[in-house]
């Protein structure tokens, strides 16, 4: 039995509305009829209906507002005043707005809709595709508590989601929505380490990524900081030592540090665009 009844519509069916529409059917959030989805691009169109098994493919933006209570505008942000301009005539009073389009404000949205249209804006990242997305969101003015409850719900289905004021959103998206792009550089490069140290590039690869992966369980598992972790793990005189000491020569925490400022600020500037 699906826990929310509302109908759940995303205009632009791309890998994002693809991995929210999995994780509500996957976790029992909703049905699969319950989620209709509609995008210009047949390709989306087909990978959306093969991830979301029964879910409506409808060909005309309006019509999945028109049988929607919640719809996601997955398109890119400057896309955005395009499809606004489409629908505004459509939206009711039922509706709820979900915005994904990085650097769109919702002053910005709210000034092409009705003074009533309820809006929310989400920073989601990729991973939720896998279910371990790490996700912010802000309300309009005119969302309610119980809009911002089921947007949390639906996050909460591919991973974690937190409530946040819309002038942190920026960095958000700076940090956790471009984030994991650094990860994977991380990755690559921990793993080609390996391989110049003689380690084949499969098992580098693999070890690289584990690494990783449990070097994060562990900061959310256990109590500790990361800075309190790392330095349980390095001795004096020791390997690990030598190695931060090499990444600190290489200015490796302050490249990592630059790149989420650099998207934060590129965040802000198409959000002025």
């Amino acid at each position: 039995m699906a826990t929310l009844q509302q109908k759940i519509g995303f205009l632009g069916s791309g890998r994002m509305a693809t991995a929210l529409a999995r994780g509500c059917v996957r976790s029992g959030l909703v049905n699969s009829s319950q989620v209709l989805a509609a995008d210009p691009h047949e390709a989306a169109r087909q990978v959306f209906a093969e991830q979301v098994p029964g879910a409506q493919m409808i060909d005309d933006n309006r019509q999945v507002l028109a049988a929607s209570d919640l719809v996601v505008l997955a398109v890119k942000p400057q896309v955005m005043p395009e499809l606004l301009f489409q629908i505004a005539k459509d939206i009711a009073t039922r509706h709820v707005l979900v915005s994904i389009a990085a650097g769109f404000t919702l002053e910005k949205m709210a000034a092409s809709l009705p003074a009533y249209a309820r809006l929310v804006r989400v920073m989601p990242n990729t991973p939720c595709l896998v279910g371990l997305g790490a996700s912010c969101y802000s309300l309009g003015p005119t969302a309610t508590a119980e809009d911002g409850a089921m947007v949390q719900k639906i996050l909460d289905s591919v991973g974690q989601a937190f409530a946040v004021e819309e002038k942190m959103l920026d960095a958000v998206t700076g940090l956790s929505g471009s984030g994991p792009a650094f990860v994977y550089t991380l990755i690559e490069a921990l793993a080609g380490g390996g391989v110049a140290e003689g380690l084949p590039a499969k098992l580098a690869g693999q070890l690289a990524a584990q690494t990783v992966r449990g070097a994060a369980e562990m900061v959310l598992a256990t109590s500790y900081s990361p800075a309190e972790l790392r330095d349980q793990v390095t001795s004096p005189g020791g390997t690990t030592l030598a190695g931060l000491e090499a990444l600190d020569q290489q200015h490796g925490a302050a490249a990592f540090r630059a790149a989420v400022k650099a998207a934060t600020r590129r965040s802000r500037e198409l959000g002025q665009t």
